[in-house]
């Protein structure tokens, strides 16, 4: 929002709850500063609040770190046709690309053109034509169905996610299956069903790290040690994901190691505990989804979902019913 805000006239506060003015913007910041934004960050240098004296954006070619969040990325792509000269971009460090690759797909359809060429992205004017758009249901949300399916030898389908969908999340129906989930993609659907085994892996998760709790959580089951690597920037999302998810699982009296950007998690037996949701709808999710196995679980902050699932909670007992589980 502050990179569109720039685009347009006037001024614009941006601030947001506690939480997360501890998530860094400074990438983004200092690449809109670098494209003449008059903006000014209220408290810490590159952290909300901040306020955002717009009026217009040249555009130009300009560097950008986006080895935290591909989000900061996206807002620039967002903004490139709504400049008078167009952006190029050259970034550094990209992490989950799936996301970006979302955002080039969908600024097409709304007539935008974008071009990559290795590490550079090229947007030039133009603005932005009305279209009609199906909206895919959500991958990253999904990934708490089908890790259910897996881990309690149920079957999850979830319509609209077939093997066009354009979002990357979907690709943890790849882990499961080599964890030794049964998968089916067709074309408007996806379907996992649990074979009653889950084996420990190891597995990059950099592109797909939304649904790095969701394994961590469901990880204790598998015969074998899970390990998770290259999701250094889960550390910067609502809450410091990695050490979120060691912290609950060894509070389950589970066995974990953890690194800069990585968890290993050892097979076990999690005892039923107060799980800390950290304010994070994710860690809430992943953790009900274990619950399948560890009754008497219960959560310190279960609204915390509300924030992408408002109804999760009644949705999931309603699975846990259907299944009998």
């Amino acid at each position: 929002l502050p990179a569109l805000a720039a685009a347009g006239t006037g001024t614009f506060r941006f601030d947001a709850s506690a939480q997360m003015r501890r998530r860094p913007v400074a990438p983004l910041t200092e690449a809109l500063r670098s494209l003449g934004v008059d903006l000014t960050h209220e408290d810490a240098e590159g952290r909300l609040p901040l306020t955002v004296v717009a009026d217009g954006i040249k555009g130009g070619a300009i560097d950008l770190d986006a080895s935290l969040s591909s989000q900061f990325l996206t807002a620039l792509l967002l903004t490139g046709p709504l400049t008078a000269e167009g952006l190029r971009i050259r970034v550094t460090g990209i992490v989950s690309v799936p996301y970006v690759e979302i955002t080039i797909a969908m600024m097409r359809r709304f007539g935008a053109d974008v071009t990559r060429d290795g590490d550079t992205f090229t947007v030039p004017p133009g603005g932005y034509r009305a279209t009609d758009y199906p909206i895919e249901p959500d991958a990253s949300t999904a990934s708490y169905f089908f890790a259910a399916a897996a881990l309690s030898g149920r079957s999850a389908t979830v319509p609209g996610l077939g093997a066009d969908a354009l979002q990357g999340d979907l690709r943890f129906v790849d882990v499961l299956r080599r964890m030794g989930a049964e998968v089916e993609t067709g074309p408007d659907a996806t379907t996992v069903t649990g074979t009653g085994r889950l084996s420990g892996i190891t597995v990059n998760m950099r592109d797909i790290s939304d649904t790095m709790p969701t394994l961590a959580a469901i990880a204790p089951f598998a015969d074998g040690p899970v390990r998770i690597e290259d999701v250094y920037n889960t550390r910067v999302k609502e809450c410091d994901r990695l050490e979120a998810c060691a912290d609950n699982l060894r509070r389950q009296g589970i066995r974990v190691a953890t690194g800069p950007d990585w968890i290993e998690i050892h097979p076990g037996a999690p005892a039923p505990v107060e799980i800390a949701c950290h304010g994070d709808h994710r860690i809430a999710m992943s953790f009900a989804v274990a619950a399948l196995r560890t009754p008497g679980t219960t959560f310190d902050d279960p609204g915390c979902v509300k924030k992408t699932f408002p109804g999760f909670h009644e949705f999931f007992a309603g699975l846990r019913a259907d299944w009998g589980v």
